[in-house]
């Protein structure tokens, strides 16, 4: 598969910033591998590099949010809860993760019913350690998915729209909103790729632990960050390894669940599969942590193969929104009403 030159700058961009850890170099290193994913008829504003860059910036964003006092946004999505999806707390609160309503608040209400219903399986909140009450939850990641699908889709139509009737202005603005909606979704796409965002075991094992896995708290900073630092994984080297995004169907389905969302929990349930695997490797010494470690062949393996995951995913509800985005009609009979009032409007002398 070749690649666009942008693309190539793009990633010698990314090569240069290496001082961050996954926190950010990992998510960028997601979103530039999406970009290159793209088919060459995807829209062509998006490939160039400046905007390219804005896209790749932009898988930071959810994160500097997190770095404010304000406890209303902490305990907002953007900010904390739509990184991640505990998978276990569901069947614990009654809900199989399987057959999950996609209505964002149906499931707060539902598992909030569902917590009180069985309070065995859930340990008491210290409300010191609360001051955001998110405590509460057990993640949103594939709702905020969804939704950030949405976002795009619409954002799509109505770029048609502009680019048919509107000004040039108007036309840039649209393709602005379009990168910030794309750059920013890839957060949480690329988060659900570490499989520590898809577990109640997200910083060392918890609960029963017949096999013995580290409840090193630690492990999470680590595999954000310290192994691509470590192991110098870089965006150039897993270039080859890309393919061309495919398309999500979204065709209806008998239980009425949104397809897109039903995509993304798929996706989460598939990385979950993962977590015993890398504490598995943990275990046997490979995660390379320590000032002696190394990190094993088959842990760079691991953690290339999730960041081509994230990627994989991210460019397929990018090229799926916009595929399935057709005009804004509402905005059309205004665009056109406004065309027509300008036509009649006398000259200006």
């Amino acid at each position: 598969m070749k690649h666009p030159l942008f693309v190539l700058s793009l990633l010698a961009v990314g090569v240069a910033a290496q001082s961050r850890a996954w926190d950010y170099e990992g998510h960028r290193i997601v979103n530039a591998l999406a970009l290159a994913s793209l088919p060459k008829d995807f829209p062509p504003f998006v490939h160039a590099l400046a905007h390219a860059e804005r896209v790749a910036f932009l898988a930071g964003e959810p994160d500097r949010w997190r770095n404010v006092p304000d406890l209303p946004l902490k305990q907002s999505g953007g900010s904390w809860t739509d990184h991640f999806l505990d998978i276990e707390y569901l069947p614990e609160a009654g809900i199989d993760p399987r057959t999950v309503t996609s209505f964002r608040y149906d499931f707060i209400v539902q598992f909030a019913a569902g917590r009180a219903a069985h309070p065995q399986n859930f340990a008491p909140i210290d409300p010191a350690k609360n001051a955001d009450h998110t405590r509460e939850w057990p993640g949103f990641a594939p709702w905020a998915i969804a939704e950030y699908f949405g976002k795009l889709r619409s954002a799509f139509s109505y770029l048609k729209v502009f680019e048919e009737l509107g000004t040039p202005d108007e036309v840039m603005n649209a393709q602005a909103n379009i990168l910030y909606v794309m750059g920013t979704m890839g957060h949480y796409v690329g988060d659900c790729a570490q499989p520590l965002h898809t577990t109640k075991h997200f910083n060392g094992w918890s609960g029963d632990n017949p096999k013995g896995f580290t409840k090193w708290t630690g492990l999470h900073a680590w595999v954000d960050g310290g192994i691509i630092a470590k192991a110098v994984i870089r965006a150039p080297q897993l270039l080859p390894r890309v393919t061309e995004a495919k398309l999500i169907s979204l065709a209806a389905r008998g239980d009425g669940r949104d397809p897109m969302f039903v995509a993304a929990m798929d996706y989460i349930l598939a990385q979950h599969t993962h977590v015993e695997p890398l504490y598995q490797l943990e275990k046997e010494n490979k995660l390379g942590h320590g000032e002696q470690g190394v990190v094993a062949p088959e842990t760079k393996e691991f953690i290339e193969a999730r960041l081509l995951d994230g990627a994989r995913m991210l460019a397929a509800i990018w090229l799926t929104a916009q595929r399935a985005a057709v005009p804004d009609t509402y905005l059309r009979a205004q665009l056109i009403k406004r065309q027509t009032a300008a036509a009649a409007a006398p000259a200006t002398p």
